[in-house]
């Protein structure tokens, strides 16, 4: 029998796999799965793919082979128990021969949940709820977000100085943040479904809004680019280049913005004030990245336009969550207590 430390380490793994799929199998759940021995050691890992593609455990099955017989398969996410474009899951081990499933939550979706029984019936042992805590926190949180709310998570990402400005008096911006903090907030880009800013942002900055390395080299994974907003973009725009996909979007609506992206999982709002203030005062943020430099302006543009907030009683407030040094910056992560 595999020890409890070994399944949790095994689970640990199953989640850094299911890193690389975040962005990727959108709208699926980005899922990571890993086939062990009895000793505990590691056969086979695995991690969804972009859809129509095999899921996490069919990934880590195929590449076990015929060592998944009598194996344990750990997962984070429960098998799913559907046919869509790719068959059930539950099936796929059933039919590898793995000896025990071991899953960290339960399938929320109607149409998918079931693969535990299945497995039960199979006679295949069935553990639930191991690194519950760490799975819903991690990669599989949009997914998660979105089951239950039908919307994808919005996170508002903010870089500015520690007396809340993003521009001097002059309009210049680039750049408040230092290379790590930039660097931080690439890597962050990398695992999302798109960025939002507005027609403003691209007039006045002409972003690329792509996910980079330090190299400058783009990512595997590219978010989409989501303009919202009336005004026209050139076609000289960095943003209408083939590096990402780009959408434009003729609204000033966060919530019709929102529902024009269906199998978005997680989004960035990376807009200038009037689109931020536009998503927090819809109520709409779930988590906000806040890079703060040392840096002390005293004017210049604020970083959230006016909320139409009068006293502190009607302030949005958010929990933090984590404080990272990024060189002589800091990024607050801050969330809603409603979607931690």
């Amino acid at each position: 029998m595999v020890a409890d430390a070994v399944l949790l380490d095994a689970m640990s793994r199953a989640i850094a796999e299911s890193r690389s799929a975040a962005g990727v199998s959108s709208p699926n759940p980005p899922v990571g799965a890993v086939i062990i021995g009895e000793r505990g050691d590691v056969i086979a890992v695995g991690s969804t793919r972009p859809p129509g593609g095999p899921h996490a455990e069919v990934v880590a099955l195929e590449a076990a082979g015929e060592a998944a017989r009598g194996a344990t398969a750990v997962v984070t996410l429960e098998p799913c128990n559907h046919t869509g474009r790719t068959g059930p899951c539950a099936r796929a081990l059933i039919d590898a021969g793995v000896a025990r499933v071991v899953y960290a939550v339960a399938d929320p979706n109607p149409a998918a949940a079931g693969g535990a029984d299945t497995l039960r019936e199979a006679g295949i042992e069935v553990v639930s709820g191991v690194g519950a805590a760490d799975v819903v926190d991690g990669p599989l949180r949009g997914w998660l977000h979105r089951q239950r709310t039908g919307r994808p998570l919005v996170i508002a990402k903010i870089a500015a100085t520690v007396d809340g400005r993003v521009a001097a008096t002059d309009g210049t911006s680039q750049w408040i943040t230092g290379d790590a903090a930039r660097e931080d907030a690439h890597l962050v880009r990398s695992g999302l479904d798109a960025i939002i800013v507005g027609t403003g942002t691209v007039l006045a900055d002409d972003p690329s809004l792509t996910a980079r390395d330090p190299d400058g080299v783009l990512r595997p994974h590219q978010p989409i680019r989501v303009v919202m907003g009336h005004r026209d973009i050139p076609g000289s725009a960095r943003i209408r280049d083939d590096s990402a996909p780009t959408r434009f979007i003729d609204s000033h609506d966060p919530a019709a913005v929102l529902a024009a992206l269906p199998d978005a999982l997680v989004v960035l709002v990376e807009g200038g004030p009037s689109i931020l203030g536009a998503f927090f005062a819809a109520d709409l943020v779930d988590e906000v990245h806040a890079y703060l430099a040392p840096v002390i302006l005293g004017a210049g543009a604020n970083a959230v336009a006016d909320l139409g907030v009068s006293t502190l009683a009607q302030a949005h407030r958010f929990a933090t969550v984590a404080v990272t040094r990024l060189g002589d910056d800091v990024r607050l992560t801050l969330r809603r207590g409603s979607t931690a």
